[in-house]
């Protein structure tokens, strides 16, 4: 049974990694070479405004801080943050500011599916892969919030280390990565394994529109406007 549970948890954390972002990185630039015009995120505000704006913002604003605070925690080294700060304070300053974010985004999520869900053209008009990236969503925003409660019971920073450790590892593409984790709170596991497969099913939905932010916007040059009328 120790062999069998071994090979699961190298499967899940040691392998499922690097297929998920090949299908995530293959995936979408066969749909970006093949399907551009679908490449978007699929606005509703035509169908219904309730609750969208507020919603909407909640949701962005805590999904995008909780993305920049989980590739910051996870991938800086140990070395590096604990000239500033000590282990047991950056796990303390991870749940605090998760927690924040973490509840905006839940707090978005749960406004846009109950619009969703109470609006019959809305609804009518919402696909598959709609509801299936918005529950996906939900799930992963409520199980990293319940991991807060199991962060609290051992304020050491151990299981933080062994996170990052994962993370790491997998990035550089060291072996015995999955090691790590495997005597991590299942609450971790399957945050994580959830996390991996938004990877696998973003290239088909709508979620590849986060590749595209546009930040030539910025940069871009005036726009010179005549009047029809001007000789």
């Amino acid at each position: 049974m120790e062999h069998l549970a071994n090979w699961i948890n190298t499967l899940f954390f040691g392998i499922y990694p690097y297929i998920a972002f090949a299908v995530f990185a293959v995936g979408c630039l066969i749909r970006f070479d093949r399907e551009q015009y679908s490449w978007k995120a699929s606005s509703s505000q035509l169908l219904d405004k309730s609750s969208l704006r507020l919603g909407s913002n909640l949701f962005h604003i805590g999904v995008l801080f909780i993305i920049v605070g989980h590739l910051v925690g996870l991938l800086t080294p140990t070395s590096i943050y604990t000239k500033f700060i000590t282990v047991p304070q950056k796990q303390l300053l991870a749940m605090v500011a998760g927690g924040i974010f973490g509840v905006l985004c839940f707090t978005g999520l749960l406004l846009l599916i109950t619009r969703r869900l109470n609006n019959p053209r809305l609804r009518e008009h919402t696909r598959f892969s709609d509801w299936l990236v918005l529950w996906m969503l939900f799930i992963q925003v409520s199980l990293g919030l319940s991991t807060l409660f199991v962060s609290a019971q051992h304020l050491d920073g151990g299981s933080m280390l062994n996170l990052s450790h994962w993370a790491q590892h997998i990035v550089t593409f060291q072996p015995n990565a999955a090691d790590f984790i495997k005597d991590e709170h299942w609450l971790f596991k399957v945050h994580i394994w959830l996390g991996l497969s938004l990877f696998v099913v973003a290239p088909f939905s709508r979620l590849v529109h986060v590749l595209s932010a546009p930040i030539w916007y910025v940069f871009r040059p005036y726009q010179v406007v005549r009047s029809r009328w001007t000789r």
